[in-house]
């Protein structure tokens, strides 16, 4: 039986846990060849072997840190010198900064900016060409429900980062309509991940109720049925898909003043 896949290679960033891993899983599942990157050499190397055993694929490794400004050109030249072909751009790398935008210095809030921002757009600019040209390619871009909401005190960047992802994902995907490329920004809400243990957040959400949060897995399938039938952006969830219509029927201040009133619930402000 052939699958979607076969014979075509995806590129997961941030592929080591979490949503990126599933991400892998489901596109593995689905035969494609893998690259994984990610900054954990070791958790990457587990999670391609056990991709390839499962399902019968090729997993190539490729530690990197795109906080690193030359990481996406380093990548894509040794893509090159491998000879591989990335057919499928799943740019899900990330993290967050938590506490108010001036408790941490720039350099951190520049990394963070680098790796959610900066990094993602490069790889798209330089990858995109090659898919164009062969008529085939996917580019799923991992932002947020955040991007969709009014931005919240604490983790300041975080919001604007990833409504900057869903822009230019529309934008991509506009662009490439015609070209066979499809473009989706995946928007989840809370999702069960090492995300929260990383911003130190974690005491905060797990007091939210249960139909809050999704799993790794139920964001990957939605965002593998989206990106194929390419829709420009994908909410994972009812819930969610829900949540997100309130700031387009709010007015501006009602919906600015109930996000202050949340904002404390689920990040660090201070």
């Amino acid at each position: 039986m052939t699958r979607d896949g076969d014979g075509r290679m995806a590129l997961v960033t941030g592929a080591s846990a979490g949503i990126g891993k599933a991400l892998a899983e489901v596109f593995a599942a689905n035969g494609f060849d893998l690259i994984l990157t990610a900054r954990r050499e070791n958790r990457l190397r587990a999670v391609g072997a056990e991709l390839e055993l499962r399902h019968k694929i090729k997993a190539h490794i490729f530690q990197a840190d795109l906080a690193d400004p030359i990481a996406p050109l380093n990548l894509c030249q040794a893509f090159a010198a491998r000879g591989l072909q990335v057919d499928v751009l799943i740019n899900n790398a990330g993290y967050g900064v938590p506490g108010a935008y001036t408790s941490s210095p720039w350099e951190t809030q520049a990394a963070f900016m680098q790796v959610l921002v900066h990094a993602p757009f490069e790889l798209a600019h330089r990858l995109l060409p090659a898919m164009q040209a062969q008529r085939y390619g996917r580019i799923l871009n991992v932002a947020s429900v955040a991007g969709l909401m009014p931005g919240a005190a604490g983790g300041t960047l975080y919001a604007a980062a990833k409504s900057a992802m869903i822009k230019f994902s529309q934008s991509i995907h506009l662009e490439n309509e015609d070209k066979g490329v499809h473009v989706t920004a995946l928007c989840p809400g809370f999702t069960h991940s090492e995300f929260h243990d990383v911003t130190g957040s974690r005491e905060q959400v797990s007091a939210l109720p249960g139909y809050w949060w999704l799993t790794a897995d139920q964001v990957a399938i939605a965002a593998y049925r989206a990106v194929q039938r390419n829709k420009a952006v994908e909410v994972p969830g009812l819930f969610y898909k829900a949540l997100v219509q309130l700031p387009k029927i709010l007015p501006d201040g009602l919906a600015l003043a109930i996000m202050r009133s949340q904002s404390k619930r689920f990040r660090d402000t201070d």
